[in-house]
């Protein structure tokens, strides 16, 4: 199948269409700067952006009698090639396309391609040379614009290059590829559905990647399958190893108890919805789940995903760090660049406390870094728009910058204690059900009181054990199995009961409790016969 030719991706910027970053670069270029550092992996779409770039400039030029522009580009493999008269100068080396910048005729935006690798350890005569280049743009007309796939940029020409974000593509834009590919591969017609579904898969990808997700589709299945791209694109966010596309199986009925948090989360359900939009709500911020480990936090987080029906990106917050200068900060960007074109989506930040622990003492461990992503994490919490729910959990509480705590960051801080015996007895259902065991075949209530200050997770290992037990004599488990795996069975409650304890009196007044009843008042129930 013949696909959309690379070389001119179909996008807005084709029909003569600037997007918001093209019509910035407009007005850089018009107001005199002579230095643009463009941030993206897309280079053919930066191109094309600034061939309408040129076109919007050259009419403007045209109107107020100025002379026009031309765009060129280097490459150290191409030379400096003219991209209208295709005239190609065969300088290879980055000081000698500097030293040809000066000689061009007219006004001309010079696209480096892959400077920033020789900005990584710069040399001292490139770094003045590339600042004398700049400061003979600004009166000749000459910008330079560097294009890299991450930002590079020496404390040298911090103040000289001006960084201009290329965002991922979104939805008008991936419209236009799905429609290249549609025609190229003769799909006359696409049921409306399936091709906003296609599209809304493919949010997240480059121009290119999107284009392979579609073509592969058509290749394995004739058609254009959502299924298939969410695949291809599960696959492209892993790459970087930042992010995850998590899979999500598991709805609230996977989840025992927790009842409070349940109705907090399907009150919102339609938040993102266009008539929540049009009611006047604001689209949720996101939850902090804190509590005691194996209570079920990370299970309601993949569960939030299946309540707002949206994907699940996961987060390794300590990935974030890399040992290069900026390399850190420029993870970040990556992660929510990422996050808002996949969006409305989950983000899920597991064991929040592990990725940004070390922020307090960043300045005296690693010159700021930490402290710095960090910040730049909390300001786009409290001012993204896009509809990002960000759901992270934390075991130790104490370990959290207040920062992180304060209200605005989350729309709610829940803390997940150990289940009373009503959500043990749910916890043992969804166990055995779960093993395909029917639970009418044990006494759901006495399995419950026996299992008194275990957590979700050390009752399933419970059952576990006792399954294995009885595979050894090749029946089926019983009461006797779990009642003898629990004797011999240490639970957390016991092992960290100082610490828990803490946690305890640590969430009371400040974090809401995810159940409505306690111990207490659930026996008092059962007594009354209610």
């Amino acid at each position: 199948m013949a696909k959309p030719n690379p070389s001119k991706p179909p996008s807005s910027d084709s029909a003569g269409l600037l997007s918001d970053v093209g019509a910035k670069i407009v007005h850089y270029i018009q107001a005199g700067y002579p230095g643009l550092y463009v941030v993206s992996a897309e280079e053919q779409r930066v191109e094309a952006e600034l061939k309408a770039v040129v076109a919007q400039l050259n009419s403007a030029a045209k109107q107020n009698g100025k002379p026009p522009y031309t765009l060129c580009y280097w490459t150290v493999v191409s030379g400096l090639v003219n991209t209208e008269t295709k005239q190609v100068q065969n300088h290879n080396d980055p000081l000698e396309v500097l030293d040809a910048v000066a000689g061009l005729k007219g006004n001309a935006i010079v696209l480096l391609k892959d400077f920033h690798l020789f900005l990584t350890d710069p040399n001292p005569i490139l770094l003045r040379k590339l600042k004398d280049t700049l400061l003979l743009a600004k009166t000749t007309q000459k910008p330079l614009i560097l294009l890299g796939c991450r930002l590079c940029l020496p404390p040298e020409l911090e103040h000289e290059l001006t960084v201009v974000e290329f965002t991922l593509p979104g939805k008008p834009e991936l419209r236009a590829v799905l429609g290249g590919v549609m025609e190229s591969a003769g799909i006359k017609s696409l049921d409306v559905e399936v091709r906003e579904k296609a599209v809304e898969a493919a949010s997240g990808l480059t121009t290119m990647e999107a284009e392979n997700a579609f073509s592969l589709s058509y290749v394995q299945t004739r058609t254009i399958e959502p299924q298939i791209v969410a695949l291809e694109k599960a696959q492209a966010v892993k790459k970087n190893g930042l992010l995850e596309i998590v899979e999500v199986k598991e709805t609230l009925n996977s989840i025992g108890g927790l009842d409070l948090l349940k109705d907090w989360l399907l009150r919102r359900k339609d938040s993102f919805s266009q008539r929540a939009i049009t009611y006047g709500l604001p689209a949720p911020k996101g939850l902090l789940i804190l509590g005691i480990p194996g209570t079920g936090k990370s299970l309601t987080a993949k569960a939030t995903a299946a309540v707002f029906n949206v994907p699940l990106l996961k987060l390794d917050a300590g990935k974030l760090y890399g040992g290069i200068v900026g390399q850190s900060e420029a993870n970040l960007r990556a992660v929510i660049n990422t996050a808002e074109a996949i969006a409305p989506c989950c983000l899920w930040i597991d064991e929040l406390e592990k990725g940004f622990a070390g922020s307090k003492s960043s300045g005296s461990t690693d010159g700021g870094t930490s402290a710095r992503v960090f910040g730049s994490f909390l300001s786009w919490m409290q001012e993204k728009v896009k509809p990002v729910f960000i759901v992270a959990t934390a075991n130790d509480v104490s370990q959290l910058p207040p920062e992180m705590l304060r209200k605005g960051r989350f729309d709610e801080l829940f803390f997940v204690d150990l289940p009373v015996e009503a959500e043990r007895e749910a916890i043992w259902k969804i166990v055995v059900e779960r093993r395909n065991r029917k639970a009418i075949d044990y006494d759901l209530q006495q399995l419950a009181k026996i299992s008194e200050g275990l957590t979700g997770a050390e009752i399933e290992a419970v059952f576990l054990e006792a399954m294995f037990a009885a595979f050894e004599r090749g029946n089926e488990p019983t009461e006797m199995d779990v009642a003898s795996s629990m004797n011999s069975f240490v639970p957390l409650s016991k092992l960290m009961a100082e610490q828990i304890a803490g946690l305890k009196q640590w969430s009371v007044g400040r974090a809401r409790p995810s159940t409505s009843t306690s111990e207490h008042s659930e026996r008092k129930l059962r007594k009354l016969g209610v």
